[in-house]
């Protein structure tokens, strides 16, 4: 592989998916569609289960906090060392631990209330996380590795699954918790992961490479790295802040009930899942699209944000109906914004003269996973500060202030990186 094929349009015909890549896909599918399932099925029930057992709303609230922070740190020193541990033992060693602190999380509700239940909540917690990316940076290397050139096709095609696992984790978790109590969907779908450990050990392939001596700092010294890492942390911080704040204001502005607001958020995944194959499709085959489909879906997340309280000082009365096109609209900017950017950060890493492979392609997802961890961390908490101390529709309005502001800087350094290159080429 060279750098020209990150860099220049597509132009040789499709060509058959080899055994090799079809098993890496069924692989990768199980993996996101697994691990996001698990990942979500705590919101509709937790919460109030841990208040009973003597936790606060500020503890509840970090030890969600908790699993940001640690799959941040985790997602970091994995990928630096993914070629040490190797990529499909990280993965498998991943999702073995993730599995196991969710069954073992089932059990929690035995332990004594209080500083016990709490303390175990955290580590349990911690401990998932650390499983969680290890399995998630381990599948982006292997991803980038077996589909050099179709990373964001692939990628975005891989998120239907991380969709489907977010969209029906919450309602089959608070189903099957309505139904047979606290200790069962915990112990179902801890028990679904832990099938996909044999599973991926047969169907996974190994990969074999070389320790690289490049580093995340070497990394960032790129701006245009900077600048898609910054857009990657406006993306899961405003996914965060939805996910901590859209439910209370749509329950108490609306009077909807929390089957209703479950719906409403179909309004935001579903878009996004339709559009990520597309947009991955497309900025895979003309790669110089691909800033322009960060700066396109910014703008348009930015509307739908401003659009989604309505700002304040639009002066537009909030309805439902406008509530549930927004969040449409916002869904589908997150498909043409996220898709691109990993594929871009490693054409970024390959224009610095790091070397092509599974340690560079390491580095480049745990940075990716440690950047959106940050996010995720960043939108509930700020988010619900300023909606405690002002109102939704600011912090809405806040958010989508974030996102245009990485992309004047994005327009900006696309436009030196135009003229500067222009200058550069002869005239004759």
């Amino acid at each position: 592989m060279s750098d020209n094929n990150t860099t220049a349009e597509s132009t040789d015909p499709p060509q058959r998916f080899t055994r090799k890549e079809i098993l890496t896909l069924i692989s990768m599918a199980s993996v996101n569609f697994g691990s996001m399932i698990c990942y979500s099925i705590l919101g509709p029930f937790f919460p109030t289960e841990a208040v009973k057992k003597g936790a606060s709303q500020t503890v509840v609230g970090l030890i969600f906090g908790c699993y940001a922070v640690s799959n941040l740190i985790g997602s970091l020193v994995l990928g630096k060392y993914i070629v040490q541990i190797g990529a499909k033992f990280m993965l498998i060693a991943g999702l073995f631990v993730s599995s196991c602190c969710t069954i073992i999380f089932g059990f929690l509700d035995r332990a004594p209330a209080g500083p016990i239940f709490i303390s175990l909540c955290f580590v349990v917690r911690s401990l998932d996380a650390v499983g969680f990316g290890a399995a998630m940076t381990s599948a982006f290397a292997i991803t980038a590795k077996i589909f050099p050139n179709n990373v964001a096709t692939v990628m975005g095609s891989l998120e239907i699954f991380t969709g489907l696992g977010l969209i029906l984790g919450p309602p089959l978790g608070g189903w099957l918790y309505q139904s047979f109590g606290y200790e069962v969907p915990f112990l179902s779908l801890g028990c679904l992961l832990l099938i996909m450990v044999p599973f991926n050990i047969y169907v996974l392939p190994s990969i074999e490479a070389v320790p690289s001596k490049d580093s995340f700092f070497r990394l960032l010294t790129h701006v245009k790295t900077i600048l898609v890492c910054y857009v990657i942390f406006t993306l899961s911080a405003g996914l965060g802040f939805l996910d901590a704040t859209l439910s209370l204001f749509a329950i108490n502005r609306f009077g909807l009930s929390t089957g209703y607001v479950g719906l409403i958020m179909l309004g935001l995944s579903l878009p996004y899942c339709l559009a990520s194959p597309l947009m991955g499709y497309f900025t895979d085959k003309y790669p110089a699209t691909r800033v322009a489909f960060l700066v396109t879906g910014g703008i348009t997340a930015t509307i739908g944000f401003c659009l989604l309280g309505p700002a304040p000082f639009l002066h537009i009365q909030s309805q439902l109906w406008l509530v549930v096109v927004m969040l449409g609209l916002i869904g589908f900017s997150l498909g043409m914004s996220a898709i691109p950017t990993f594929p871009e950060i490693i054409t970024c890493a390959y224009e610095i003269g790091f070397e092509e492979g599974l340690s560079t392609l390491g580095m480049v997802s745990g940075l990716f996973g440690a950047v959106w961890c940050t996010g995720m961390f960043y939108g509930p908490i700020v988010g619900g500060i300023i909606v405690q101390h002002l109102s939704f529709e600011w912090a809405a309005t806040v958010q989508g202030a974030l996102i245009f502001y990485v992309n004047t800087h994005l327009i900006e350094h696309s436009v030196l990186r135009h003229f500067s290159s222009d200058e550069r080429t002869p005239l004759l």
